[in-house]
């Protein structure tokens, strides 16, 4: 009934072919990794108050960034930092772009159960990802080719596993996947299979290894299963989840962040499977009056 109720307030909000202001809704939109639990949160904002309404879309981090700096979201969800360029566009379009962190996420590369490759370096990965490591024997497994499953260049997780793990470009042969829960699929079916997903999507799937992972060869492997590895940067894929806004929020926007960054916001985020925030950014969401 829920998702029901998201539906017709998005078709409501066609019908009526206004703005979000004009149907008393807020539009959120962007981040596949963000999607399931900003819509849980949205769920629950709604129940405690009535007649506040949110729908929330997916489409990636760039399309809920491109539908900010055209004025089309009043939030974009974002698993990634806007780009200088980015920001250049929405001032131009006089939109003032304000980030704020609602969650961590540890990214999980996962591998199928039948692997018993657990733990690889950031070396390695970025090696198998760029396609310079193409047998799981490279890396102390079975002699089976690799195959690669990863996202879309329209996803911030696309941009943040190149910027942070490969250093580099993405092997061609790589299957670009429209989201978290079907790379999971995939790699559950595919024992040569090794993917990235958000850990909010793997801590409860089966059928998969979450692989431990070391900064440098000798140092610890980290799990992002492990609230304390993630909060602490043990765990080297680490991120910090974002929300982009024009300029300081107000009104419903603000209401609805505050929910997020409360401590019942901050316990659903972490029913969802992801991490509340450390204090670095609640120190940080605090310079927007948060």
């Amino acid at each position: 009934m829920k998702k029901l109720l998201v539906l017709i307030m998005c078709l409501g909000i066609m019908l009526l072919g206004s703005s979000s202001s004009h149907a008393q809704m807020l539009q959120i939109k962007g981040s596949d990794t963000l999607i399931n639990m900003v819509q849980r949160l949205s769920e629950v904002y709604m129940e405690k108050n009535a007649g506040k309404y949110i729908a929330v879309t997916g489409g990636g981090s760039g399309t809920g960034i491109a539908a900010l700096i055209n004025g089309k979201c009043d939030i974009a969800n974002a698993s990634r930092g806007m780009k200088s360029k980015e920001i250049d566009n929405a001032k131009g379009n006089g939109i003032s772009p304000k980030r704020v962190v609602i969650a961590m996420d540890g990214i999980s590369v996962i591998t199928n159960q039948e692997n018993y490759v657990t733990q690889l370096t950031m070396d390695e990965l970025g090696k198998i990802f760029r396609g310079e490591v193409t047998n799981w024997k490279e890396v102390g497994g079975d002699d089976m080719p690799i195959n690669l499953y990863g996202r879309q260049s329209n996803s911030g997780t696309f941009v943040f596993f190149m910027e942070a793990v490969l250093k580099g470009d993405y092997s061609p042969k790589m299957n670009r996947m429209n989201g978290n829960s079907q790379i999971v699929e995939a790699v559950k079916s595919d024992p040569s299979g090794i993917g990235y997903v958000g850990v909010g999507y793997a801590k409860e799937a089966t059928g998969i290894n979450v692989v431990k992972v070391a900064a440098r060869p000798g140092a610890t492997y980290a799990s992002p299963l492990n609230a304390a590895d993630v909060k602490s940067g043990a765990y080297p894929i680490a991120r910090p989840l974002n929300q982009y806004v024009n300029g300081s929020p107000k009104g419903a926007v603000r209401e609805f962040l505050e929910f997020e960054l409360s401590a019942e916001g901050q316990q659903i985020v972490d029913e969802l499977g992801f991490f509340p925030i450390p204090n670095e950014y609640e120190e940080y969401n605090s310079k927007l009056g948060l």
